[in-house]
């Protein structure tokens, strides 16, 4: 495979043709933030907090996104980066409730970031609950793509959701607002694996959160293989009081590179004798 060399904050990086800056930043050792980039789905350079300077360059660069190329010279911390950041985590934090957002209370710290001082206001709409698998929280939505993604091409291919209407009024949406039950979602739930701010979650989890009894460090993780079929999916068991309060899958696992089938993440009812 044919490498290229570049500049990360002053140090020479090495890193196959067509990686991106993220990539080549991870290879450095540099710790770039990120929200609605994964490692199992196409980068939609929407949420801007992985920008990087790029000398010659007039605008920042998301570095999910944006190739290396040999020379390059990239400031991962400059003053007009850590601006940057730092603006974007004030508009996300005045505008949506980032309280399970696990990264971003530590990065307003980071880049001290006041969300405060802007007039944005979190919208409070009601929790949608169809289904006994997992609910919505809107009001804490941020518009990251992930769960787009993982119900079109890069995982699922059903196509039941996707991003409605334009500026403020830009929500995750079936066709024609209809129920997850008649759209054509099959609840799968790769959407709630990839969320990263708690929009989308489990409804065993969403239970234990209202009745203020959910507690991780009483919970264990354990990593298994799905009972169903041959397949073989890894499946990572968070269990709390011996009963399953959340399925996943490892993201690097090469069977299912983080997603899975309706099944393996809410199919294990039967252990306990309680719905995971």
């Amino acid at each position: 495979m044919r490498t290229l060399t570049l500049s990360i904050d002053g140090s020479d990086v090495t890193v196959p043709e067509g990686a991106t800056l993220l990539e080549a930043c991870k290879k450095a050792h540099v710790d770039t933030p990120t929200f609605c980039w994964a490692e199992n789905l196409t980068p939609v350079n929407v949420c801007r907090i992985c920008v990087v300077e790029v000398e010659g360059a007039r605008t920042l660069a998301p570095a999910c996104s944006r190739k290396a190329e040999a020379g390059m010279k990239v400031l991962t911390d400059s003053e007009r980066v850590r601006h940057s950041r730092k603006v974007v985590l004030e508009l996300l934090g005045s505008s949506v409730d980032m309280s399970l957002a696990k990264d971003f209370a530590p990065l307003r710290q980071r880049y001290g970031a006041d969300p405060k001082r802007l007039a944005g206001e979190t919208v409070a709409q009601p929790v949608k609950i169809d289904n006994d698998q997992f609910v919505r929280d809107y009001s804490k939505c941020m518009l990251c793509y992930k769960c787009v993604e993982a119900c079109g091409t890069d995982a699922q291919n059903t196509f039941a959701i996707a991003v409605a209407g334009r500026g403020f009024e830009a929500s995750i949406a079936t066709e024609h607002q209809a129920s997850l039950g008649d759209s054509a979602c099959v609840f799968c739930g790769n959407c709630v694996g990839v969320c990263p701010t708690g929009a989308l979650m489990f409804k065993t989890e969403f239970d234990l959160r209202e009745a203020g009894k959910w507690d991780e460090s009483r919970q264990t993780v354990t990593d298994t293989i799905c009972p169903y079929c041959g397949v073989g999916c890894t499946l990572t068991l968070r269990v709390q009081d011996n009963a399953i309060v959340r399925v996943t899958s490892p993201s690097d696992s090469s069977v299912t590179g983080g997603h899975l089938c309706v099944k393996g993440r809410f199919g294990l009812g039967f252990v306990g004798g309680r719905k995971p």
